[in-house]
């Protein structure tokens, strides 16, 4: 699940992320945009043994960086989000009705003031992001 605004520049990564992803890996995607929570009935039904949560999530790190955190960090991490739902209800949520391994895959944003244009640094993340999805899970077909 990718969760990010379009408007507000990086915070577009996981959104942006999950749009490219979107099929054409062997995975259901779903694209959040700034409600994830709108989404979480549709995870549920999957019934899935894994999730992976795309955001840009301030962790002090450099832009562009990208740290992939296990769900139960979410309560403990200070995690920053510019969404209507924290990323920590959102995988408190699902740690409640899934037994599935959630996982977040956290991008740091160099900006997410408003406008539509990534960051280079991010924009090179999500690159070389969809390039290791593509490989490590390329649709059958």
């Amino acid at each position: 699940m990718g969760i990010g605004s379009l408007m507000r520049r990086d915070d577009a990564a996981g959104s942006i992320l999950a749009a490219r992803l979107c099929g054409k890996i062997d995975f259901k995607v779903f694209d959040a945009g700034t409600t994830p929570e709108n989404y979480l009935g549709k995870i549920i039904r999957e019934n899935p043994d894994n999730v992976i949560v795309i955001d840009a999530v301030d962790f002090g790190g450099s832009a562009g960086e990208y740290r992939v955190l296990e769900g139960t960090d979410a309560k403990t991490a200070n995690l920053f989000s510019t969404h209507n739902t924290s990323i920590s209800m959102v995988i408190g949520y699902l740690q409640e009705n899934l037994r599935a391994d959630i996982i977040i895959l956290a991008i740091q944003p160099q900006s997410v003031a408003f406008g539509e244009a990534l960051s280079p640094e991010v924009s090179g993340a999500l690159s070389e992001l969809e390039e290791w999805f593509y490989g490590a899970v390329k649709k059958e077909g």
